[in-house]
């Protein structure tokens, strides 16, 4: 299969440019499932879209430090291009940042966390089981970091995650979408300097209980699993 990656980082920083950008991340995320299959990257917020969908057999949205709800250009016309793949049922997975896109472009609301940020490993328990996520344990461990989360689902989704201070950590639609509010592609030790190097953002109670949560792994590669069993099953004919 090949994917369409839409990046949508804007992280341009000294500490960004140490580390593997999500274009790597994710195609090593969904290769670790499916060593075979090939994608492209868009740079969407830079304003770099996919010219045609032709010859794509899905997408995957990438997580970002940009809110939703901010007034860019490159944002309205994602959600443009969310409704479109929508219309076309081709299937689309979307992880923090992507998985509010979704949900705005939609019809869904998204808000502020009421208590914060949430980073750290997360433990999300599972309520829905769609066919592709048969081998997820029923907590599943994800790497997060969010200050906002999806308070109104649109019309016809379904809640699938929830965790601790976030009920949505997960929904699907139909058999064409798939979300995670959080960020199976990040590594522990990414997270671990991600961390580090929002000590001061996050603040000192925080950050210290994220560095903690980070005694135990994520499930990355069962995770990664889940996202190659959705592509496959809603694979447009």
């Amino acid at each position: 299969m090949h994917l369409a990656i839409l990046m949508t980082n804007t992280d341009e920083s000294d500490f960004a440019q140490r580390h593997p950008k999500d274009e790597q991340k994710f195609a090593e995320l969904i290769q670790m499932a499916r060593p075979d299959w090939t994608t492209t990257a868009y740079v969407v917020k830079d304003g770099q879209f996919p010219e045609t969908l032709d010859g794509v057999d899905g997408a995957m949205i990438t997580g970002s430090p940009a809110s939703v709800l901010d007034d860019a250009p490159w944002i309205e016309r994602l959600l443009d291009l969310i409704r479109d793949m929508h219309a076309r049922r081709l299937p689309v997975f979307g992880a923090c940042f992507g998985h509010q896109a979704i949900a705005l472009a939609l019809g869904g609301s998204i808000g502020r966390n009421p208590g914060g940020w949430v980073h750290g490993l997360t433990r999300n328990r599972i309520l829905e089981r769609p066919d592709w996520t048969r081998d997820l344990p029923d907590e599943v461990r994800l790497y997060g970091s969010h200050m906002e989360q999806v308070t109104a689902l649109p019309q016809g989704a379904r809640v699938i995650a929830e965790g601790p201070d976030c009920p949505v950590t997960g929904f699907v639609l139909g058999q064409h979408i798939y979300t995670t509010q959080h960020h199976p592609e990040m590594t522990h030790d990414f997270v671990e300097a991600l961390t580090e190097e929002m000590a001061e953002e996050l603040g000192e109670e925080i950050c210290a209980r994220a560095l903690a949560s980070l005694s135990e792994q994520a499930d990355m590669a069962t995770f990664a699993e889940s996202i190659a069993r959705f592509f496959e099953q809603a694979r447009p004919e």
